[in-house]
């Protein structure tokens, strides 16, 4: 099975599953468990936002030093992070010890992967493939087998409401089995990269007086596109995982166990739609992909905002996240394609912390107009935001094609 992908792609893949099923059911849980402890909705979003100033700051460590240290170092070193701030979670509810747990465990709560990880795995990714007519493909893959992996952890996020009821426990202590997954979850991940061969690495060494890493061409295609993701995600930042089960268990009282059955459908219906957004890439292009599924998917979402009833609101959330990260492989073969090989770590950790700083701000912001303007407010700021980012894209990218789209 998949033969045309090397032993380091399959561990990739592996280590991407493991991580994000845990990231499923932590991205459900973790503001309904800091609510349970105490904590109003300012201070959750707070806490929401460390976890991705974690991402800006890793991501960013990423992209100068994982050449010159090791790939397959870096990519260990964060996983047992990961494992440190799942101890955290579960010995401590101080809110300090919380905070930094969340800004150093690489947690994600968003409900789509943004860890540190992912500049190191897809600028690898390529090199996994012979054959550059499956570099799509593998994209398409690593995202698939990843949200299938959330969506198997979200079911997960309703066993701390089968502890209560089955075993009496009371509603603080039954999240802690979760936390313990989650750190046993950064070891397996840290074993996993450790196998992972030389043939990771950059073959050419890095010149570590070297600032600028890339050329000016392919600096000015990434920071266009940068400037662009920025405004995408910092929009994505109010309707991430959190605040979206946030949502559904505060407007309407959706029980977790319910929850987790709605996130997990979502994530599939998400999973399916890499591949198939990798396949319509093939015929349509990247960037027009990007572009022609995700306007549809933000009118969606601020639709959401309006739903009177919960089927309604639920059928406008899973059509939405059928559509709406089809631009997620697309976005990162078309960042692999348009930059020289040693560039891509650069490139891929320059494009995700633009978006990692601009969505660490968001979840404080939408905390904050959640508890004082409208609860359903962040959904129609989200969603209109990302319709001027997809018009931007489209604008200024419909004419700059990937390698293998110019072979056609």
């Amino acid at each position: 099975m998949l033969d045309w992908l090397s032993m380091d792609g399959k561990l990739l893949l592996s280590a991407r599953v493991v991580r994000a099923f845990s990231y499923g059911f932590l991205s459900i849980v973790l503001a309904i468990y800091l609510k349970s402890i105490g904590f109003n909705e300012i201070l959750i979003g707070a806490i929401l936002s460390a976890t991705l100033v974690n991402s800006v700051i890793f991501t960013m460590f990423a992209s100068f030093y994982a050449d010159r240290f090791g790939r397959r170092k870096i990519l260990t070193l964060y996983a047992l992070l990961m494992a440190f701030s799942g101890v955290i979670f579960l010995l401590t509810d101080n809110y300090i010890a919380l905070i930094i747990a969340a800004f150093i465990g690489t947690v994600n709560v968003t409900g789509a992967e943004t860890s540190a990880f992912l500049s190191i795995e897809q600028a690898t990714l390529p090199k996994t493939v012979k054959d550059i007519k499956k570099r799509n493909t593998v994209f398409g893959f690593y995202n698939m087998v990843g949200m299938l992996a959330m969506s198997a952890g979200v079911l997960l996020s309703g066993f701390p409401q089968i502890l209560q009821t089955h075993l009496g426990l009371s509603q603080i202590d039954s999240f802690k089995p979760l936390f313990a997954i989650y750190g046993i979850a950064g070891i397996v991940s840290a074993v996993i990269y450790y196998f992972l061969s030389k043939e990771i690495e950059l073959q050419s060494k890095p010149n570590p007086l070297a600032r600028n890493r890339l050329s000016p061409k392919s600096k000015r295609i990434i920071w266009r596109l940068s400037a662009l993701f920025s405004v995408d995600s910092f929009a994505g930042g109010f309707v991430i995982q959190s605040i979206v089960s946030f949502w559904f268990f505060t407007k309407f009282g959706v029980a977790l166990t319910d929850l987790a059955f709605i996130f997990s459908i979502a994530g599939m219906l998400t999973a399916f739609s890499y591949v198939l957004a990798t396949r319509l890439a093939d015929k349509i292009g990247l960037i027009n992909t990007m572009v022609f599924t995700h306007i549809p998917a933000n009118v969606l979402t601020v639709l959401i905002a309006f739903a009177p009833t919960l089927p309604l609101a639920m059928g406008f959330y899973l059509g939405r996240m059928a559509l709406s990260q089809m631009d997620v492989p697309t976005r990162q073969s078309y960042i692999a394609s348009v930059v020289n090989e040693e560039e891509r770590i650069a490139a891929a950790g320059i494009t995700n912390t633009s978006r990692n700083v601009t969505q660490a701000v968001s979840p404080s912001i939408a905390g904050a107009i959640m508890q004082s303007l409208w609860i359903s407010a962040p959904f129609v700021v989200g969603g209109l935001l990302k319709i001027a980012y997809d018009i931007g894209l489209y604008v200024n990218f419909r004419k700059i094609k990937p390698d293998q789209e110019q072979e056609k």
